[in-house]
């Protein structure tokens, strides 16, 4: 559902990265921490026979008494967050930089564990997206399923002597409605919303990046914003 070019990535299951590999609950705290560092995270997914236990972090393995023993020997509570391999770029990098991971597990529809996506592929990503690299505003839109007209969206956008770079569709957890996320090549949206707003469309967010040296942090952490609910 998504508008984009043929090179970019935009499911969890293409943005998956075989340079880490999961730890099973038969590995120690040691050679976890040893693993963290010889790839450059600090937590690590536990996989036994595809099923995923848990993510572990460096100040859990820290904070282990035995750190030599086996991982299964310890009782570990440890966060379960991942995704589906089929969610949105957008909604692996909201939960990714809001739990501060510097991976996500993802998973299959039947619960199997598939493989992770490291933060620096997420970034790595973001940078190449040519929507995201050039000049312009975000505007994101909240609409009825029933209500949505590409074209209506595009002919809005155009009347305002501007053109849609990229445009993104999430359904959230009310199936009857959906976020379109739309970055326009213009920094100036003021007549674009007020043309939305006059077509009574719900625009739940706007944000321009007016400056090319903006960093990449600041970039996709202010573009977060507009995806909480």
């Amino acid at each position: 559902m998504e508008a984009k070019g043929h090179h970019h990535l935009f499911l969890a299951r293409d943005l998956i990265s075989d340079d880490v590999p999961p730890i099973k609950t038969s590995d120690t705290g040691t050679r976890a921490l040893q693993w963290m560092g010889d790839f450059r995270v600090s937590h690590l997914p536990i996989v036994n026979h595809q099923e995923f236990l848990g993510l572990i972090s460096e100040s859990d393995i820290l904070d282990l008494n035995h750190p030599d023993e086996p991982i299964g020997n310890h009782s570990l509570s440890l966060a379960k967050p991942y995704v589906l391999e089929d969610q949105h770029f957008y909604d692996v990098l909201k939960v990714i930089t809001s739990l501060k991971l510097s991976l996500l597990p993802v998973l299959d529809r039947d619960g199997k564990y598939m493989g992770l996506i490291t933060l620096a592929t997420m970034l790595a990503e973001l940078a190449e997206m040519g929507s995201m690299k050039e000049n312009g505003g975000l505007i994101v839109l909240e609409l009825n399923v029933l209500d949505y007209h590409l074209s209506e969206i595009a002919r809005i956008v155009e009347s305002n002597d501007a053109k849609i770079l990229s445009l993104y569709i999430s359904s959230p957890l009310d199936a009857q409605k959906l976020e379109v996320t739309i970055k326009v090549n213009r920094t100036d949206l003021s007549g674009i919303l007020q043309t939305f707003h006059r077509f009574n469309y719900t625009v739940k967010a706007a944000f321009h990046d007016g400056e090319e040296d903006q960093g990449m942090l600041d970039r996709y952490q202010s573009f977060l914003k507009f995806l909480e609910p």
